[in-house]
């Protein structure tokens, strides 16, 4: 079953954030995942948001999207991103 994981982000440091993103995809498409959303200009509906990006990813199945969170080369540049914004990272499962 499909899993989805949500980042939504407040830059702290945009240039430590912007070294993570450069070194992402490449290690992101080691792990079959799929990049569903990624947006700076997001238009709020309802409620109060304050971050500065979501980021929307699919992965088969929760097993692989823990491998990647959990996997030597994604915690080595997650090191910037940690630096870079404060996160908050929910993985939701399919209901399929």
């Amino acid at each position: 079953m499909p899993a989805y994981v949500i980042a939504q982000l407040r830059f702290t440091d945009r240039q430590r954030y912007d070294r993570y993103q450069a070194r992402f995809g490449a290690v992101f498409a080691r792990f079959n995942g799929r990049r569903l959303a990624a947006d700076e200009q997001l238009r709020v509906l309802e409620g109060a948001w304050e971050r500065d990006k979501v980021v929307m990813m699919e992965f088969p199945d929760d097993q692989s999207a823990r491998a990647f969170r959990e996997s030597p080369d994604y915690r080595e540049i997650a090191v910037d991103r940690l630096a870079g914004a404060d996160t908050v990272v929910l993985e939701v499962r399919s209901l399929r």
